[in-house]
């Protein structure tokens, strides 16, 4: 079996995911989704199809390192080059599994678990009243969700005298208690509750948030400093009372082992269509087990990237929990489907057909289309 060829399309979600398509001469194609690569994704996965071409795609390991090491010199530890190899790379597994007849998660060693639970990343909308926070997170829970996460840094809820510094003064940080209070009480007690700062904030804001949501006993508190300085975030963690999640904008093993060797967070969130794919996020996965760190995956992806993740995340023992990001975006249920629902009360449920075990709409992805690119197309 040989590859041919690898063709893209840029389709709305959370943002524009690339999907990616992988087709062979024996017939049979691979779908993969990548996020979080921007307009640079597409013609990057272009130009990296010339090192595969002609090569069996079921050497999907091999194939992933012959790709970075061919993109060494140029952005091949982080970024849109690495999100493109994803992309490709997920594809690839979903082409061999169909290739060899079985679900994905077999081929990474078997499944530790058949549902994989997911957290509802919520948003109260323009509304910023408490009660718009608590009646949304009464929706989430009633799709069946028992875990939740929110935002509390709201560039436009009326703090930001100076945009570039997001310093958390005593009044926003009554103003986050008052809607993180509101959510808890909604919910009770049983519901996990996860609160998301964006990597926006200072030392002192990280510290002083932390110290303030004690009351709400969070899941965690997300990325209360930039991720570029993993000694900052551990001096958060130092004297913060809740638990710390971070990671979604690190890339490859190499970008998690500061964060882990310095046990600067007590989760970590590899974006997997993003991060380097299913084979990478299961050794950076092995590598967190070793300091007993959890994972929980940043996930904005559709269903097809989304199930693609629970595949890995059924594979490794250290799993947490799974982000769903779509509660307000369209197109779950048109993008790619399953012969049961991807989705089934707050959990995604895995197949056991071949590859990722979802089938993908090309009229639906070309109805959500980027203005101006092409559905599968050939290379520009």
């Amino acid at each position: 079996m040989k590859i041919t060829d690898i063709r893209t399309a840029d389709v709305l979600g959370h943002g524009f995911s690339t999907y990616v398509r992988v087709y062979t001469d024996q017939g049979i194609v691979g779908n993969g989704e990548c996020i979080h690569g921007a307009e640079g994704c597409a013609p990057m996965v272009h130009s990296l199809k010339r090192h595969l071409i002609g090569e069996d795609p079921r050497n999907v390991d091999a194939l992933f390192e012959k790709m970075r090491r061919s993109r060494l010199f140029d952005g091949a530890m982080s970024g849109v080059t690495v999100t493109a190899m994803t992309g490709i790379e997920i594809a690839l597994w979903d082409l061999a599994g169909k290739a060899c007849g079985q679900p994905v998660y077999r081929l990474l060693g078997g499944k530790f678990r058949d549902r994989i639970r997911l957290y509802c990343d919520c948003h109260a909308g323009d509304d910023f009243a408490p009660e718009a926070y608590a009646e949304r997170a009464r929706e989430a829970v009633a799709l069946g969700f028992d875990a939740i996460k929110f935002d509390v840094d709201e560039k436009h809820a009326g703090f930001r005298n100076d945009a570039w510094n997001w310093h958390a003064s005593a009044g926003e940080i009554d103003w986050m208690v008052e809607r993180v209070a509101a959510v808890r009480a909604a919910v009770g007690p049983n519901v996990d509750l996860a609160i998301d700062m964006h990597g926006r904030y200072d030392i002192a804001s990280g510290i002083a948030v932390a110290r303030a949501m004690e009351p709400f006993r969070l899941l965690w508190l997300e990325e209360p400093v930039p991720p570029e300085n993993v000694a900052a975030m551990r001096e958060v963690k130092r004297v913060s009372p809740v638990p710390l999640c971070a990671g979604e904008n690190l890339y490859l093993r190499w970008g998690f082992r500061d964060l882990l060797e310095q046990q600067a967070v007590d989760f970590i969130m590899p974006d997997i269509p993003k991060c380097g794919g299913l084979s990478e996020c299961r050794k950076i996965a092995n590598m967190a087990e070793v300091y007993y760190v959890p994972l929980a995956p940043h996930n904005v992806c559709g269903p097809l990237g989304t199930v693609a993740s629970a595949h890995v995340c059924a594979t490794i023992p250290n799993f947490l929990v799974l982000e769903w990001h779509w509660i307000d975006y369209r197109g779950w249920d048109e993008l790619a489907t399953a012969p049961e629902p991807i989705l089934q009360n707050g959990s995604v449920v895995l197949n056991d057909l071949p590859g990722l075990g979802v089938e993908v709409h090309d009229e639906a992805l070309a109805h959500y289309l980027r203005p101006g690119s092409s559905l599968f197309g050939p290379e520009p």
